[in-house]
Formats: C-alpha cells, sequence, structure tokens
C-alpha cells in the first residue's frame, strides 16, 4: 500500500447537521462519547497499511486542525502524514471549492510530489470499518481505471440513492439519481456478480455508491485537468468518465452508515449501545479506531441506574438514572437527573469544586447537566450548562425549530442544545 495516496473530503458547511457544525468541521463532530467522525476514515486507513493521508475542509477547521495535530503523529522512520489541506485563493485559482472534485482538482500541484499510483478518495462522515486492501486489490485485479465501494440495497431503500448498473464482468454501464418507478425497475443487477450469495441478490438487486473511490493516478489527473467546469465526482466525473474508461464496481457487504443528518447523527450514536451485537462495534482489536489519548481518569458512578448506555471516561454521575443513552467524556450528571434515549457530548474541561460552588452561589449554572432535570431524545452539545429541573423533552412533539437565541435547535424531532449554551434553571422544552 506504499503506493496508495489516501484524500479524505471534509463536506461542505455542513448545514445538515447544523447547529452541531457551528463552530467546528463536519468531520470534526464528535460520535461515540470519545471520537470524531474523522477518526474512522483514518482509522481504516491507518489499519489498511495507508500512512499518506490528507484531509479537504474549507469549513470552520480549526478544531480539526487541532484534533489531527494531537492525534496522528507517526514516527521519523516512515513517510506517513494526516494533514488537513483547507480551501485557499491562489492566483490561478480564486474560487473556494466548488464541489468534491473541484476540492481535490485545486491540490493536485501538492499530490504530485508524491510517489503513488493510486489514489483513494474518501468521505468524512461515513460510519464503517472497511479493510481498503481489499478494495485496492480487486482495483489493480479489473485492470480497473476508476473502482467505486457498492452497498447492495432492497427495493424498498433503493430509491433514496444513486444507483448503478453493471454488465457480467463487474463494470458500471449505467447511473440514475434517486429513480423512482419504472426507472427503478430498470436499474435492477445481478448482485451475485460481485459476491453476493443467490439468496441475497434475489433479496438485494440494487447497488448504490458509498462515495468511496479509487483512480488510477493518470486517470484522476486527466479528468481533472480536462473538464475544469465538472465540481463533482459522484454526479460528473465519473458518470461521464464510465463511457470511455473502465469503471468497475466493488461490493461493500458490512454495516455502512452515512450520519450527515441530524437524525441519522442521532440513531447512529443510540445504535452503538445495542445489546448483543451493535450494528458498528468499537470493540475490534484487529481493526482499533484510534483517536485522541487524552489521558482522562475512570468514569465515577455514585448511586446510579445505568441501563443499555456507553459512558466515556472522566465522567461523574451521582444518583442519577441513565438509559440508553451516550455520554461523552467528562459528562457531569447532578443528583435526581433522568437522561433516556440521548447523546451527551460532555466537555472539553473541568470546573473545579470551588468554581462550582462559586457559580451556584452567584447564580451562574455550572457546565453539566443540573439537578432532577430530565433529558429525554436530545443532543446536548459539548461545553453546554443546563440548569436545576430543567426538563429537555420535545413536549410539544415539534419537528422542526430554530432557537438559536434560547440556545437550542430542534431536528426531526431531536432536540438540540447547543455548543457552550446556558439552559436557565426550571426551563421546559
Amino acid at each position: 500500500m506504499k503506493k496508495v495516496l489516501s484524500i479524505i473530503l471534509g463536506g461542505g458547511a455542513g448545514t445538515r447537521l447544523y447547529p452541531l457544525t457551528k463552530l467546528r468541521a463536519k468531520p470534526a463532530v464528535p460520535v461515540a462519547g470519545k471520537y470524531r467522525l474523522i477518526d474512522i476514515p483514518v482509522s481504516n486507513c491507518i489499519n489498511s497499511e495507508i500512512f499518506k493521508i490528507y484531509v479537504l475542509t474549507q469549513f470552520n477547521s480549526a478544531s480539526l486542525n487541532r484534533h489531527i495535530a494531537r492525534t496522528y503523529n507517526f514516527t521519523g522512520f516512515n513517510e506517513g502524514f494526516v494533514e488537513v489541506l483547507a480551501a485557499q485563493q491562489t492566483p490561478e485559482n480564486p474560487n473556494w471549492f466548488q464541489g468534491t472534485a473541484d476540492a481535490v482538482r485545486q491540490y493536485l500541484w501538492l499530490m504530485e510530489e508524491w510517489d503513488a499510483e493510486e489514489y483513494l478518495i474518501l468521505s468524512g462522515d461515513h460510519l464503517y470499518r472497511m479493510d481498503y486492501r481489499k478494495f485496492i486489490q480487486r482495483h489493480r485485479e479489473t485492470g480497473a481505471d476508476i473502482t467505486l465501494s457498492v452497498i447492495p440495497i432492497d427495493e424498498r431503500r433503493a430509491s433514496d440513492f444513486g444507483l448503478m448498473k453493471i454488465d457480467d464482468s463487474g463494470r458500471i454501464i449505467d447511473f440514475s439519481e434517486k429513480p423512482k418507478g419504472e426507472a427503478l425497475i430498470k436499474m435492477r443487477v445481478d448482485t451475485s456478480v460481485l459476491g453476493l450469495s443467490k439468496e441475497q441478490a434475489q433479496q438485494q438487486p440494487y447497488i448504490a455508491s458509498m462515495g468511496i473511490y479509487v483512480f488510477k493516478k493518470e486517470v484522476l489527473f486527466k479528468l481533472l485537468r480536462e473538464a475544469v467546469e465538472r465540481t463533482d465526482f459522484g454526479k460528473e466525473i465519473i458518470p461521464d468518465a464510465s463511457k470511455d474508461y473502465n469503471v468497475q464496481a466493488y461490493l461493500f457487504d458490512d454495516y455502512w452508515e452515512d450520519i450527515g443528518t441530524i437524525e441519522a447523527f442521532y440513531h447512529a450514536n443510540l445504535a452503538l449501545t445495542q445489546q448483543p451485537l451493535p450494528p458498528f462495534s468499537f470493540y475490534d482489536e484487529k481493526a482499533p479506531i484510534y483517536t485522541r489519548a487524552r489521558y482522562l481518569p475512570p468514569s465515577k458512578l455514585l448511586d446510579c441506574q445505568v441501563t443499555e448506555s456507553i459512558i466515556g471516561e472522566g465522567c461523574i454521575l451521582k444518583n442519577c438514572r441513565i438509559q440508553h443513552s451516550v455520554l461523552g467524556v467528562r459528562s457531569r450528571i447532578e443528583s435526581g437527573c433522568i437522561i433516556e434515549e440521548s447523546l451527551l457530548m460532555g466537555a472539553d474541561f473541568y470546573q473545579a469544586y470551588v468554581e462550582r460552588q462559586c457559580n451556584v452561589e452567584k447564580g451562574d449554572i455550572p457546565v453539566g447537566i443540573g439537578t432532577d432535570s430530565i433529558i429525554r431524545g436530545a443532543i446536548i452539545d459539548k461545553n453546554a450548562s443546563i440548569g436545576h429541573d430543567v426538563k429537555i423533552i420535545n413536549k410539544d412533539n415539534v419537528q422542526e425549530a430554530d432557537r438559536e437565541s434560547q440556545g437550542f435547535y430542534i431536528r426531526s424531532g431531536i432536540v438540540v442544545v447547543m455548543k457552550n449554551a446556558v439552559i436557565p434553571d426550571g426551563t421546559i422544552i
């Protein structure tokens, strides 16, 4: 894999994940109590022995830069690196990134410096575990110019995706964006060609792109330099290239989730608590997910009832009930609280006992969840200060609401309390 260079696309402004992306880039959004979204593709690369990794981003990249600098330091004995490349204006190109392909195009001059034969293009907001070595091996064996990683889809979900059609050799010959009716039926393929059993192939007769590609170096450079007006890989570059180039499909038959929306993000996190087998597990010693080492103390639980939950390190929980929830690092839950089906991202720092007491005496609210509060079906971003006897339960079953001045949004019925927000005592949301 020494001849492979990986490019992780950090995505756009992350509007579908707002307000979690108000102060951070999409790949820097915390996930599973202690990780960041960027840790997933970077860890997959490291576990696949791919050590040259660029991350392209252009929005709120400060926290992403900080996380990567603190987390991924390879020794001086190899050429490994993980570097953030932010959008920049140059005399040749005064514009920001116009799309996924344009982002790579603007940094081709830097990519050229490496002795790479294949370029692996990844997305920064997916949850999955994949050995890219098998993906690249398939690319090489078929002599492909471009290979797309695809997932098999059943008929019920097929029209939500961009679908592809393949011939008997696995070569992609047609594309259709979210087809319905007759157009959908035309996109049925024999997925047993890609390795599914006959039974599975009948249940899942469609294939959808995961937004993961591997290109031959010369093909990538030629396509990006020739068609400057084409700015997106999935919608323009690859469908156009399929006419003249060998574009192959590689089947990935395992858990994969695009967590680009608040609803998908919420459900993907809570699914991690499932027993006996969650759809995605962080407990795989052979392919671990790496993140920043924080050297935090173990969590302290004082007379708590905890069921079906994940609790990050460095938390302090007092006489509370936690059910089907994920609590991030340094979470602080005071006595009498009930947390149900919620994602708490925790805090970036500890407040000393004296400081917390002074805050209470002055009428300020310390970071964490105050006494006798109830949180149900919500996402609480980092460093939020929730007062005493607060109820975040979406009592009116509101589906969408923007209450930035009050420190929260509601997306798909999920209350999202913003980073650093202060929710006063007795508030009912």
